[in-house]
């Protein structure tokens, strides 16, 4: 290229023309090479199927799935399935795939190839597509299907196995929560025998015991002071009979006033335990204590009936003086009066000192309640955390059956195919046209590269301005380019090579196209 030379539109049409045959020649060749090259290359076809993600038929407001990951995701986990080795090493050998293959390398690498063969794609958020893509068009079509239906029983092993999973799991989780809640039970059971009577919801039925306990002990101690009054009577009475003082016209004690007494404590006894069934349980202790009373009052009751129904000793005959045997009754009388009275006393006494002992406890119960009500405290928070935890995972435990009874019968999410797999019509690969189109391209960028490589390195003098500018001399004269016949001739034929050419590219592609269809 001449130094400082600036070219021209006209320039770069001018050099093209000139250096015609470097651009045709690459463009012709390199592009019918291209096509050759790609009708030489073995007719990929390609069958697809298209699957829909058919909802669950039961609503979920019924039956809530425990299965929730997204189309997406499952897709990925069952495609990962699918697409193992061991699920396309067997479908290669069910349909007897890429036997050449198989003689020449590895299984692994021959079910990756079968693998870089299949695609998938979501076409929507509810569906997706499943590719695959072989050199026999019957083949691709019945390996669509077939992964078209592992899709589909992979999917409802999947939710299934999911289910049971999800199931097996609760049912572990709500086991040890039985567990743990039984052992809580059994604690507090264990506490509550330890500390019977002094638990918080005792503490009232404590209170009216001890105020039971004590209405019982003031009767009791009314009915013994009323005895004691009786006794110093009759005690005064037997030391008047002793010494003779009692005259023979001095009536019989009488053992009404006992007998008044007996049944008067033993109304009030009855009155008590009526009320007390009224609020209390026939088993309750103070109700017990206080039929024991009416015993011990109805057997007072008894004795002074049969001493006041003693018949008075015979009299003696000629030998003993009236007197002396009336004063002989009246001392039997009133000792044994006496004698009964002690035996009253004592055994009021004893119930005197029981119901101390009763009150005592009573009330140690009371006073240990606010203890027990901390300890309980402690107890029941525990197991009120453990029963809603074991309620909570009973519920989730019995949806998650539900779940896995719907995922086993089939009205679940499934898989549905929209769109089966066909026979396709012609192949997608090679695509001629693409090929010999790139082919021509590349053709032409080396023919341009070539004819700017050699206008680069010509030096040749073609217009005035070159003179001017490389000689520093002026042009006196110009004389114009002269086309003989020979040159018309030459331009005929340059013009008619390129025509043939171009004509015979196309020809080569039409024949091509034509061969492939």
């Amino acid at each position: 290229m001449l130094p400082g030379k600036v070219y021209m539109p006209e320039d770069v049409l001018r050099a093209a023309l000139h250096r015609r045959w470097w651009i045709l020649i690459p463009l012709v060749v390199i592009g019918t090479a291209s096509l050759f090259y790609s009708l030489s290359q073995p007719k990929r076809y390609r069958s697809e199927t298209l699957i829909l993600v058919v909802p669950q038929r039961i609503p979920e407001s019924y039956v809530r799935s425990t299965v929730t990951a997204p189309i997406e995701g499952r897709l990925r986990s069952i495609s990962e399935q699918i697409l193992s080795r061991s699920r396309l090493e067997q479908v290669i050998k069910d349909f007897g795939l890429y036997v050449k293959q198989r003689e020449l390398i590895p299984m692994e690498d021959v079910v990756e190839g079968m693998r870089q063969n299949i695609s998938l794609t979501t076409v929507r958020g509810d569906s997706f597509r499943v590719t695959f893509s072989a050199g026999d068009p019957i083949v691709a079509m019945k390996i669509t299907e077939r992964l078209a239906s592992m899709f589909i029983d992979e999917n409802l092993r999947d939710r299934e196995v999911q289910a049971e999973g999800t199931n097996q799991f609760l049912e572990t989780q709500l086991e040890g929560a039985r567990q743990r809640l039984l052992e809580h039970e059994k604690r507090l059971e264990k506490y509550r025998l330890e500390h019977s009577g002094e638990l918080p919801s005792q503490s009232q039925s404590n209170l009216q015991a001890v105020l039971g306990h004590r209405q019982q002990l003031q009767t009791v101690s009314e009915s013994i002071n009323r005895d004691r009054d009786r006794r110093l009577m009759l005690e005064r009475t037997l030391a008047e009979v002793n010494a003779g003082e009692v005259s023979q016209a001095t009536p019989d004690i009488p053992a009404a006033p006992q007998q008044n007494a007996a049944e008067q404590d033993l109304e009030k006894a009855r009155e008590t335990l009526r009320t007390q069934l009224i609020r209390l349980k026939p088993d309750h202790p103070d109700v017990i204590a206080t039929r024991r009373l009416i015993v011990q009052l109805e057997r007072r009751v008894q004795d002074a009936n049969a001493i006041a129904a003693q018949p008075a000793p015979e009299k003696p005959r000629a030998m003993i003086a009236v007197a002396e045997a009336t004063r002989i009754v009246r001392q039997r009388q009133v000792q044994a009066e006496l004698d009964n009275i002690d035996k009253q006393i004592a055994v009021k006494e004893t119930e005197i000192a029981r119901l101390h002992k009763q009150i005592d406890e009573y009330q140690r119960r009371v006073d240990a309640a606010p203890m027990r009500e901390t300890e309980m405290t402690e107890l029941m928070r525990d197991y009120k955390t453990l029963q809603d935890l074991y309620v909570g995972l009973l519920e989730k435990k019995e949806a998650s059956k539900l779940s896995a009874n719907l995922e086993r019968a089939q009205a679940g999410e499934q898989f549905k195919i929209l769109d089966p797999a066909r026979v396709p019509e012609r192949p997608y690969s090679p695509d001629h046209v693409r090929t010999t189109g790139v082919g021509a391209l590349a053709g032409l960028g080396v023919g341009l590269a070539l004819a700017l490589l050699l206008e680069m390195r010509d030096t040749t003098i073609r217009r005035e301005d070159d003179v001017v500018r490389l000689l520093a001399l002026p042009v006196i004269a110009v004389v114009p380019l002269m086309h003989t016949a020979l040159d018309r001739r030459r331009l005929r034929r340059v013009v008619a090579s390129v025509v043939v050419g171009l004509g015979l590219l196309a020809a080569l592609v039409a024949a091509g196209l034509a061969w492939e269809l």
